[in-house]
């Protein structure tokens, strides 16, 4: 059974309180102008940067839980990965559980250095990397950035298909609407002044 994630007054850096909750098995999308703190909202809701309020998952609340072990529940794909081995199949703990193809990558690509992977396929790679660890919740920030339209689409299948399938809540950050739209169930945007809103304008609660 999955569980929702919640957000409560959750503050950071001037932007907030925020009051959110992401479905267990759906999407929330979340846009808003650049620079305005998409990115830190989801490091601070993975335990990754100071901050006030709190968040649960499900009953589990984050402060009950030592950091590593939040982020190993809520797990959070930023929008530059990292890379700490030589190989590529270091990164994995069920390599061979990994299927490459489903994101159109060649399956001997865990065998490659890491310096041999394009930016795409370091892009690619890491979303599968965090999906070996099996989380209970996603924090995705611009998962398909610099994609193209084939491997965007193959992105947006296998991340929606995870939630679906396992019923986790997955918070997606994205500049384009059109895509929110399309993989979310509802899309809230922060304003200028960092307020979040729903679609019809009203402040989130």
């Amino acid at each position: 059974m999955g569980m929702d994630l919640v957000i409560d007054a959750l503050c950071i850096r001037g932007l907030g309180p925020v009051r959110l909750t992401v479905p267990a098995g759906g999407c929330v999308g979340l846009s808003g102008p650049s620079g305005i703190g998409k990115s830190s909202l989801l490091r601070a809701v993975a335990d990754m940067e100071p901050h006030e309020g709190r968040v649960r998952l499900g009953t589990m609340a984050r402060e009950d839980l030592s950091a590593s072990e939040w982020r190993r529940r809520v797990g959070m794909l930023p929008s530059e990965s990292a890379w700490w081995n030589d190989g590529v199949g270091e990164h994995f703990l069920a390599p061979e559980k990994v299927r490459p193809s489903v994101l159109g990558l060649r399956e001997e690509v865990l065998s490659w250095p890491v310096k041999r992977l394009s930016s795409g396929e370091r892009q690619r790679l890491s979303l599968l990397r965090l999906l070996d660890r099996e989380p209970l919740a996603l924090l995705l920030d611009e998962p398909t950035a610099n994609l193209d339209e084939v491997s965007t689409r193959q992105v947006e299948a296998l991340i929606l298909g995870y939630a679906r399938e396992r019923q986790v809540p997955v918070l997606w950050v994205g500049h384009g609407r059109a895509q929110l739209e399309r993989v979310a169930q509802r899309v809230v945007s922060f304003d200028s002044e960092g307020c979040l809103r729903d679609a019809d304008g009203e402040a989130c609660r």
